[in-house]
């Protein structure tokens, strides 16, 4: 496994927050309001200027939508497409104090059973792993990458 170092931290001051009573709100501009912050949105919401700042079109970018997996209702955290409209970048956030594992992999690789996304984005702010997917008649296998791939 490669790990890569995205830098997210430099995309702080590009978070809108606000605080209403004890709780902060980060606001996305996907979905164009703002969210209770938690540890894990935040690497989301980092990541999405990430890659908008990489040029991948807003437009192509999807949110916390539901897929099927194995006959159970999902959530994938983001979702980038190509030009035509097909799955390209599967990405999984998990919170920073979570480590980049196994079973999260097991996680973003079910989830792409139903997307055949061509690439997989796994991170938790600090530890980025990004894979090209091959699919072939009976076997499926991934390659780790040493960078994201363009959109």
């Amino acid at each position: 496994m490669v790990f890569i170092d995205l830098e997210l931290h430099r995309f702080q001051d590009d978070l809108l927050l606000k605080r209403q009573g004890r709780q902060v709100f980060v606001f996305d501009p996907l979905r164009k309001r703002y969210l209770l912050l938690s540890p894990e949105e935040w690497v989301r919401q980092l990541l999405i200027r990430y890659l908008l700042h990489r040029a991948y079109p807003a437009g192509r970018l999807a949110v916390e939508q539901s897929l099927v997996v194995n006959g159970r209702t999902r959530r994938f955290d983001l979702l980038a497409y190509n030009a035509q409209g097909q799955p390209f970048l599967l990405v999984e956030c998990k919170a920073p104090e979570v480590n980049i594992s196994q079973k999260a992999m097991d996680q973003i690789a079910a989830y792409n059973h139903a997307l055949k996304a061509p690439y997989l984005l796994l991170t938790n702010g600090r530890q980025t792993l990004c894979c090209a997917m091959t699919y072939e008649e009976n076997a499926t296998s991934l390659i780790f990458l040493d960078s994201i791939p363009a959109p």
